[in-house]
């Protein structure tokens, strides 16, 4: 198999793996969000840890954290992105713990096109009018939505503009996947252990105090979020940008699916015309991505003849 075929096939199993998450947090549903997150953070920690020495890269691991330390912008930045995933990963729990998988679903659809924004307000990049046209009617996709709800359907833009920042910030960090998990855990880990101490101590805490089952879910949780991301993080390093980009629609998809037909949410028309919007905005962008990248590949093959 060569490399591309294993990039594909690691990249379109890491967002399927993303896509049925649902699944797995819907077995916790009777713990409350936070402690989830609580414990996906600190296992999340330990199992990456764990790989980080089997894989003997422990010293890859220190010279990581010496060159954060020694750029004081990128140590920041690196911890400002551990917290906005951290929000992203608790509004994620919550919304499929509390019946909002639809909504996520839409987060998930829209975060790209935010990023595309962000890109050109932070990074100067540029687009072309195809592409600003599909921002454009994904955005009024949302309009449609927020009329027929009555409301800004926060979750979902909360979700989209959290993993966004996330984006930006670790835009120019580059990091191994495994290492730069543990140390982006790392820096919730001391507020993560200090909130549980909390819970033990008030009683509160589900951990070690619901059943068997309970508690092997939430320590597997650290694994559960380990394995996509070393699987995305090959598939990155074998395939080009825009495929990576085009497969990353297998995961909002997978969950619309669950919501849709395993969990029953309900799903209206106008809701179906909206998707649709935002499904064709999107086949417009990545289009004109994959035309535009496959042009710019062929002048340069033609500069070198």
């Amino acid at each position: 198999m060569s490399n591309e075929k294993k990039g594909v096939l690691a990249a379109f199993l890491a967002y399927v793996f993303w896509g049925a998450f649902p699944l797995y947090w819907k077995l916790l549903e009777h713990v409350p969000s936070m402690e989830i997150l609580l414990s996906r953070v600190i296992w999340s920690f330990v199992f990456t840890v764990l790989a980080v020495v089997l894989f003997g890269m422990r010293k890859d691991l220190l010279a990581d954290i010496k060159y954060l330390w020694s750029h004081q912008k990128h140590f920041w930045q690196l911890a400002g992105a551990s917290f906005v995933i951290s929000m992203n990963w608790y509004l994620y729990i919550w919304a499929v713990t509390h019946n909002h998988l639809i909504e996520t679903s839409l987060g998930y659809y829209i975060n790209p096109l935010l990023s595309v924004i962000f890109g050109v307000i932070f990074f100067k990049e540029t687009l072309n009018r195809a592409q600003w046209v599909a921002t454009g009617i994904a955005f009024i996709a949302v309009i449609i939505l927020t009329i027929n709800y009555g409301s800004v359907p926060w979750v979902a833009l909360l979700i989209a503009l959290s993993f966004a920042i996330y984006g930006v910030l670790k835009k120019k960090i580059s990091l191994d996947a495994t290492r730069g998990l543990a140390i982006e855990t790392l820096f919730i880990l001391p507020i993560a252990l200090g909130y549980y101490v909390y819970l033990f101590t008030t009683q509160q805490a589900s951990f070690l105090h619901v059943d068997v089952k309970t508690d092997i879910l939430m320590i597997v949780s650290g694994l559960v979020t380990a394995i996509p991301l070393i699987l995305f993080a090959k598939g990155a390093q074998n395939i080009p940008l825009y495929l990576l980009g085009f497969i990353q629609y297998v995961s909002p998809t997978i969950v619309l699916i669950l919501g849709i037909v395993l969990y029953k949410e309900p799903f209206s028309q106008v809701e179906l015309i909206a998707f649709s919007i935002i499904w064709g905005a999107l086949l417009l962008f990545s289009g004109s991505k994959i035309i535009e990248t496959r042009k710019a590949h062929h002048k340069s093959a033609f500069k070198n003849l």
